[in-house]
């Protein structure tokens, strides 16, 4: 028999659980943060240490206030419907956790658990840069592309949860080889990690600023901050690596336009950071790719909620 946890309680617990460090937060009923913890993941061995670590930090955040509910955003492959982390992403023996059960039992208060990139999604659309929207994409333009997708005011998980993986939709089947295994997924070509490379393998070609300015930065790999500096600075190579970024994340927004017809994308991660060195330049392209009948349709906005983002969408759940 399911059990039956009292919902009218105030408070409402999100947690943002990654491979490096665990962020709980205590929410009020108009989502408002009140307290706010965090610990290092690591030292935790197993799955269940992690837990004990999770529900120890609730009960701390929390200071014994009774509970609505704890929403859990989690790295890697969850069935939210069952509340199971079939994978965690740089988690280590984190496959079939059921984490939902976990901490329903150790807590007496009813939890959901999300994958990461939904529970952003979510925490934009509720209390960011989709408030007003009612179709609304997100897509996080960081290392890899993450996504979460938001159709007539609710999130579309698809069947098994799995839905929104926009980042492995196969902008070119020839290109470069994705982590997934695939070819030509579209975090190749345009996440922060595409431009980093493709700027260091076009700086072997001829010099440019960006290499001063990734060794100025304590020797740093070349990334997507430093290819954006020295575009600000009107870096020749710069501004032909960003030129053709832009012009994948274009075309990714415009399968994604006319897949789901939003009236809102919403753009988050770190290259979002880039600001008018990038979103004029993709609505533009964008505006460009899209079928004549799209144009006008949706508007491109930079996210509203950054490092919170998923402690956020994941009690917003409860809100």
């Amino acid at each position: 028999m399911q059990t039956v946890f009292n919902k009218q309680q105030e408070f409402v617990v999100g947690v943002d659980l990654g491979g490096t460090k665990i962020a709980a937060a205590l929410f009020d009923s108009e989502g408002q943060l009140l307290n706010r913890e965090q610990m290092e993941t690591s030292g935790a061995r197993t799955a269940e240490e992690v837990v004990g670590r999770i529900t120890a930090m609730i009960r701390s955040v929390s200071g014994g206030q009774p509970l609505r509910g704890v929403g859990m955003a989690s790295p890697g492959t969850v069935n939210s419907r069952e509340g199971i982390v079939i994978h965690g992403t740089n988690l280590p023996e984190w496959t079939n956790v059921p984490l939902k059960a976990w901490m329903e039992r150790e807590l007496q208060t009813e939890v959901q658990v999300l994958n990461d990139a939904n529970a952003a999604a979510w925490g934009e659309y509720a209390r960011g840069a989709g408030r007003g929207s009612t179709n609304m994409v997100y897509v996080t333009l960081s290392t890899g592309i993450g996504s979460g997708i938001v159709l007539d005011g609710k999130l579309f998980l698809g069947s098994n949860s799995f839905a929104g993986e926009l980042g492995h939709h196969i902008i070119d089947p020839n290109g470069p080889k994705c982590n997934c295994g695939s070819h030509g997924c579209w975090e190749v070509f345009a996440s922060g990690t595409a431009i980093g490379l493709a700027a260091a393998a076009r700086m072997e070609e001829q010099a440019s600023l960006i290499h001063e300015l990734a060794a100025a930065d304590s020797g740093a790999i070349v990334n997507a901050k430093h290819v954006f500096e020295a575009k600000r600075q009107h870096d020749a190579v710069a501004a032909e690596v960003i030129d053709r970024a832009i012009y994948y994340m274009a075309l990714g927004l415009v399968n994604v336009i006319h897949s789901f017809n939003p009236d809102r994308i919403v753009i988050g991660g770190g290259v979002s950071r880039a600001g008018e060195l990038l979103f004029p330049q993709l609505r533009e392209m964008t505006h460009k790719l899209v079928m004549p009948s799209y144009q006008g349709t949706y508007e491109i906005v930079p996210a509203g909620l950054r490092d919170d983002v998923g402690l956020v969408g994941a009690a917003a759940l409860f809100q």
